[in-house]
């Protein structure tokens, strides 16, 4: 099965610069990190967050997938807040 290309919008570059979080970083998380909530309806495609780890960092990335076209659209990046996440970044604290 092809590999999707991926795109970045606007907003995801900016985060990424204010994050220090590298293409190679989002890369890397999309290849290895577990998705870890679906957002089906969103619009135009449905995405999904992504968890990953570079270099122990924790990482989040909202992804959306345009299985037409091969591509995965990177919509932002960032280091999940422990004040927002439980301690393994997987579930939102209540």
């Amino acid at each position: 099965m092809p590999k999707n290309r991926i795109t970045f919008r606007v907003h995801a570059i900016r985060r990424m610069f204010e994050r220090s979080i590298t293409e190679g970083d989002v890369r890397h998380v999309l290849d290895t990190g577990d998705v870890i909530e679906r957002y089906p309806d969103d619009k135009p495609y449905p995405s999904r967050l992504v968890l990953g780890f570079c270099g122990g960092r924790p990482v989040h990335i909202v992804a959306a997938d345009n299985g037409d076209e091969l591509q995965t659209i990177v919509v932002t990046v960032y280091e999940p807040d422990a004040k927002t996440w439980e301690d393994d970044f997987r579930r939102r604290r209540k």
